[in-house]
């Protein structure tokens, strides 16, 4: 079995609510977050796996398609590939807020279907987020867990801190 980054996109991966960006609706408002395509590249070149778990509230909302979305999926892998740097799988909850779906984080539904697909060791794992739902769903799923912070107060209990993603990535790869 393999092991794997789970990685939330907005505010982990790419910018959001930022002077110049408030949401991901269009490739043309993604951009990645500094040293993010080195710390991904960092991470393929060690072995580890590397999936995008997002909810995408938005398009049961209506602000945005499920096609638009695979557009801004699109974008991100090709500006990681100017890095060398690539994602395994993405895998998103399309659902309401309000749902109550077994995927929309902080449930494990996406980590989990993932981890079954790509034979992965949960317990070999992290899931790196911004946010409370994205720390409890790797516990959740039963992955280690990893605040990236980018300069936030760290309001949530995970198993490690750090600044941004090339930070951890420097910790998990060394």
């Amino acid at each position: 079995m393999d092991r794997a980054v789970f990685l939330d996109r907005d505010g982990v991966i790419n910018e959001v609510l930022s002077k110049r960006v408030k949401f991901v609706n269009s490739p043309e408002d993604f951009h990645l977050l500094s040293g993010v395509g080195k710390a991904i590249r960092k991470m393929n070149q060690t072995g580890w796996k590397v999936f995008v778990v997002t909810n995408q509230g938005g398009i049961g909302l209506g602000y945005m398609t499920e096609d638009a979305l695979g557009r801004i999926h699109e974008e991100m892998g090709q500006q990681l590939s100017a890095f060398g740097a690539y994602v395994d799988d993405v895998d998103y909850c399309p659902h309401m807020p309000q749902a109550g779906c077994r995927c929309r984080k902080p449930k494990p539904g996406m980590l989990l279907a993932l981890a079954d697909k790509h034979d992965i060791d949960l317990s070999r794992s992290y899931m790196a987020g911004d946010r409370e739902p994205d720390i409890d769903a790797g516990r959740n799923a039963g992955t280690k867990t990893v605040f990236i912070g980018h300069g936030k107060k760290q309001k949530v209990a995970a198993d490690e801190n750090f600044p941004d993603l090339a930070a951890f990535a420097a910790w998990l790869t060394d």
